[in-house]
């Protein structure tokens, strides 16, 4: 069978089939208030000129405005001051940060006029390349005059700011935010952004979802924040139905990512007949090749029982094939005796329509 036509059929074949792994988690079991984790947080602090967003809050490092509440909940509380009103911005830079994977948590959040919590992610290269070039993912994003409003947006160049590619999740029967906890999160692949209230989904955003001059920035490792804060452009400012202190208690934060159940079952009996790999990125209107250090995607092998017509694909992130096996293929030891043609195998990612299409992710 020519292997180049069996790339073109890859999308008829089902991949090996994965289960989410834990890889990173903090579920703030400490004793009243204790503080956080510094190993697994930090913070910012003060007021930064508003944040770019016309906020009123100072964010400090103090426990009184971030602590355990001693019953399995992180509580960032916001108070009045001399100097307006205090809070916290929590985040994970410099200690942790993922690249695909599943991302949520389970927060309670506070409600009224000019109250504004956020759980978002920022690419880690924010500091040499700025923002929104770094990308922005905000998870939960509620504003606190709409209790049971809850927006899920991205951020990128050529699409931030008011043209932000964004959904709003509202929950059913008039219940808020503020009356239980609930789980935002989203599903994050090198091509798309799920995201999810309580299991639902409500938004999918996709390399195509951007503006066609547009770069897709989600295909790097992102730190996440934690923060609730006061007045901006967004939220407005408080007014005098706005009560004080509030709270938002997050119950944990955990990021999981896929973890391929099953290899080859026998390496006597499968041949590899076809490797192939999706890369494709659309940047100024031009296709990045697979040799190119912006590509990105899936690696994905075909392997077919010999003597039958019995097939199975295997795929991975380019990223953890990478990390794992210093980029070097995978397959049974002696696959590089069953490889197929080489013209197919070396093709590039844009080189094919058809091909690209069966290996998206």
């Amino acid at each position: 069978m020519n292997t180049c036509a069996l790339g073109l059929a890859l999308a008829l074949v089902s991949p090996i089939q994965g289960a989410r792994r834990l890889i990173w988690s903090d579920e703030f079991n400490g004793p009243p208030n204790a503080p956080l984790d510094p190993s697994k947080w930090t913070y910012d602090l003060g007021n930064n000129n508003g944040w770019g967003n016309h906020e009123l809050e100072t964010y400090t490092n103090l426990p009184e405005n971030a602590h355990m509440d001693g019953q399995g909940n992180l509580v960032i509380h916001v108070e009045t001051a001399l100097s307006g009103y205090t809070s916290a911005r929590l985040k994970t830079q410099g200690l942790f940060a993922a690249q695909y994977g599943r991302v949520e948590a389970r927060i309670k959040l506070p409600s009224g006029q000019g109250i504004w919590p956020t759980f978002w992610m920022l690419g880690s290269d924010v500091a040499t390349v700025g923002w929104p070039r770094c990308g922005e993912i905000d998870i939960m994003e509620n504003i606190g005059s709409q209790p049971s409003t809850n927006h899920g947006s991205m951020h990128g160049p050529g699409y931030s700011h008011e043209s932000a590619l964004t959904a709003a999740y509202n929950l059913p029967g008039g219940r808020r935010f503020s009356d239980d906890f609930h789980t935002f999160g989203i599903a994050w692949s090198g091509r798309a952004v799920r995201f999810y209230v309580d299991g639902g989904s409500y938004e999918t955003v996709t390399l195509e979802s951007i503006p066609q001059t547009a770069q897709w920035v989600f295909d790097n490792p992102f730190f996440l924040l934690l923060n609730v804060a006061v007045g901006g452009n967004f939220s407005g400012p408080p007014d005098a139905t706005t009560q004080f202190p509030q709270d938002m208690l997050i119950d944990y934060v955990r990021v999981y990512q896929e973890q391929p159940t099953a290899r080859v079952p026998d390496s006597r009996n499968f041949a590899l007949t076809m490797r192939a790999f999706s890369c494709k990125e659309r940047t100024m209107g031009r296709t990045i090749k697979r040799g190119d250090p912006k590509c990105f995607g899936t690696h994905r092998e075909l392997y077919r029982r010999e003597g039958s017509s019995q097939m199975i694909a295997d795929e991975r992130p380019r990223s953890e094939i990478r990390a794992q096996e210093g980029g070097r293929h995978r397959g049974p030891a002696h696959a590089s005796q069953h490889r197929g043609s080489r013209a197919c195998d070396q093709r590039g990612a844009g080189d094919s329509p058809a091909l690209d299409e069966g290996l998206r992710v």
